[in-house]
């Protein structure tokens, strides 16, 4: 009898440059001033994902999709539920997205306190058909692996996980690619955690885990308070106590060390890859990829 075929642990270091070469981005519409700098320092082909922090400024995200497509990126607009007013808004704004070079798009509620129009879920964009009708073939959702207090705190717990359900159901039943990009967080823990409770209930898209990029611990507080992250984020906060240590740099070495080895080791868990906030700045962010990736 034939002894069983092992697969060779990887190292840290090489589980860790493997797990980055599935990288993606986000960056705001403001911020395609970088364009040269991502051009130089990300791979072709690379997910760039242009979020919509204010709703006046469609018209820069949908520039900022087009640069981002002519220059061999793969541009992901976030398209948020809350900031679209009615059908007729959606149809124009995903034309012109598509248009623009995009067929992938991110698909999530959106953190406005109220909808500016009739929509206040994703589910409820995808439903209207208008994705693929304009060519998006590939769909991501936003993912929470510490909960989204704004929603658990009116609905309860289980409304994320079912939504996620329902969200994935449309995405095959249309024919559509799917995955997950979570909010940033600090700690592997919730993240497996996350995973092994989304693996149960039949959700098998791939998921991007959201890292924070190199920054200052009073920079990741500020968006930690700002984002609504969770209880990882509690050794950040113990960190800013001190008041020495506010303007320390932290890196998130140890983070992505473990997700690397979670990728590596439990597919089952369908850690796909790290998507990135530069929140300290670009230049943070490629000097320290450079550093860990060997």
């Amino acid at each position: 009898m034939n002894a069983p075929t092992l697969t060779p642990r990887l190292s840290p270091t090489a589980a860790t440059a493997a797990f980055l070469r599935h990288q993606s981005i986000e960056i705001t519409p403001k911020q395609i001033e970088k364009l040269p700098l991502l051009k130089d320092r990300l791979p072709a082909g690379c997910r760039v994902f242009v979020a919509l922090i204010d709703a006046a400024d469609l018209a820069g995200q949908i520039e900022a999709t087009r640069q981002l497509a002519a220059s061999g990126f793969v541009a992901v607009p976030h398209v948020p539920a809350r900031f679209v007013r009615d059908e007729a808004d959606l149809r124009s704004r995903i034309k012109a997205l598509a248009e623009a070079g995009s067929s992938t798009m991110l698909v999530l509620g959106g953190g406005a306190p109220e909808p500016l129009g009739r929509y206040d879920a994703a589910i409820q964009l995808l439903e209207t058909g208008v994705f693929e009708a304009n060519g998006v073939t590939s769909i991501g959702l936003a993912g929470h692996p510490e909960g989204n207090p704004d929603i658990t705190k009116v609905h309860g717990e289980g409304v994320l996980l079912d939504a996620l359900v329902r969200k994935q159901a449309y995405i095959k039943a249309h024919g559509l690619q799917g995955f997950i990009a979570t909010q940033f967080l600090f700690e592997a823990e919730p993240v497996a955690d996350w995973a092994r409770a989304l693996r149960g209930a039949g959700i098998d898209l791939p998921i991007h885990v959201g890292i924070p990029g190199p920054a200052t611990i009073k920079t990741l507080v500020k968006y930690a308070a700002m984002c609504g992250v969770g209880n990882s984020a509690r050794f950040i906060r113990k960190q800013a106590l001190n008041l020495t240590k506010l303007l320390t740099v932290n890196t998130p070495d140890e983070f992505v060390a473990d997700l690397a080895q979670l990728h590596a080791t439990r597919p089952e868990l369908g850690i796909a890859g790290p998507h990135l906030y530069p929140f300290g700045g670009f230049d943070k962010l490629f000097d320290w990829l450079s550093t860990v990736r060997g």
